[in-house]
């Protein structure tokens, strides 16, 4: 997930990123750089903060920041719980992952009176579900699973997930390699929930998976927009932000809105570790990265779906008009998000295994 990346828009970000930062609250402006640890460690997802943002900080403050990548919430938990807990300080868990961590204690409450950014978050992404209140996090970006359709290839009106099962689409759709959003379309599609566990309403998911399995060309998950760029595929169920990258190159891909909704909304966020000695330090990166400037600068290099509301008027019209990037906040309130389905993990593996045969 997260593999969104812009050469040219780093290398402009890493000139000018320097002078971000100056807007919006500082908990600790009045406090000299002397007073902080010299370094805190980051546990991210790949390709999903700037290291110009990191320097940036450390410019303004005197503190280092360490990132360290993963790519899934499992081996991100894995690790905290393998004695990253000491290692690390702030971390970035998808919604789903969340109640878990909690219940592990392996996040601890936030003191949001220090973190006065907090203030330029949208309503949408707040007080979800995964954390009433957000007591244990904040809302970072957001990396749905859309559907961007070629329209010059695709003549044919989508509308429905259920579109996609026409025979005229075979071998025409590049899926990401992730189980979750694409059984959750099928649920959606056959009217269920898309976190339904129900033995039955899977079995209706698995059947018209099967269905769709002819139409499926390529399942891609480190870089999909690349079969709709190159035209090896004409539709995507794919990473809003790799969505955002192949509607930049190709503008005759547009983003369809599915009666059913949002197959695979997720939310992800910043935490701090549970028992972090830089828990100052913490705070203050937390609220840095809330300031407009910087997530402005953050969502030029990887454009997924940015919370901030304060940030959108600084964002580049190109951000604005990109329809895979710049997801209405209403989708994003009334969309269910991808929720942890426990036990029944292994039902969906095994779905998903047999799915792509």
């Amino acid at each position: 997930m997260k593999r969104i990346l812009s050469l040219v828009t780093v290398a402009f970000l890493a000139l000018g990123v320097a002078f971000l930062g100056g807007c919006g609250s500082s908990p600790s402006t009045s406090t000299p750089k002397e007073a902080y640890a010299q370094q805190i460690s980051f546990f991210q997802w790949t390709e999903y903060t700037p290291q110009s943002v990191l320097d940036s900080f450390k410019q303004k403050y005197g503190i280092t920041v360490k990132m360290t990548n993963f790519s899934s919430n499992e081996e991100m938990i894995a690790k905290l719980q393998a004695g990253g807990l000491s290692e690390y300080d702030v971390v970035v868990p998808s919604n789903y992952a969340v109640k878990g961590m909690i219940a592990q204690n392996l996040i601890q409450p936030l003191n949001l009176d220090n973190i006065p950014n907090f203030k330029n978050l949208d309503d949408s992404f707040l007080n979800r579900n995964y954390d009433p209140g957000n007591k244990y996090t904040v809302p970072y970006l957001s990396s749905p699973v859309v559907l961007a359709v070629n329209t010059k290839k695709v003549t044919k009106p989508i509308t429905s997930y259920n579109d996609l099962l026409d025979p005229s689409l075979k071998n025409q759709i590049v899926v990401v390699d992730d189980e979750r959003p694409i059984i959750g379309a099928a649920l959606l599609a056959t009217g269920h929930s898309l976190n339904d566990t129900n033995e039955t309403d899977l079995k209706d998911a698995e059947n018209w998976l099967k269905k769709l399995r002819p139409n499926i060309k390529v399942f891609d998950s480190d870089s999909p927009k690349t079969a709709l760029i190159t035209g090896e595929c004409s539709i995507g169920l794919i990473y809003n932000g790799e969505a955002a990258l192949a509607i930049k190159e190709n503008p005759d891909i547009k983003i369809v809105w599915p009666k059913e909704g949002i197959s695979g909304l997720t939310i992800d966020n910043l935490s701090i570790v549970k028992g972090t000695k830089h828990e100052k330090e913490a705070e203050l990166f937390i609220n840095y990265i809330l300031d407009p400037s910087v997530s402005k600068s953050i969502s030029e290099v990887y454009p997924y779906t940015n919370p901030n509301k304060a940030a959108h008027p600084l964002l580049s019209q190109n951000y604005l008009d990109n329809s895979a990037s710049n997801i209405p906040f209403d989708k994003i309130k009334n969309s269910e998000l991808l929720d942890d389905v426990g036990a029944s993990l292994g039902q969906f593996d095994r779905i998903w295994t047999e799915f792509k045969g």
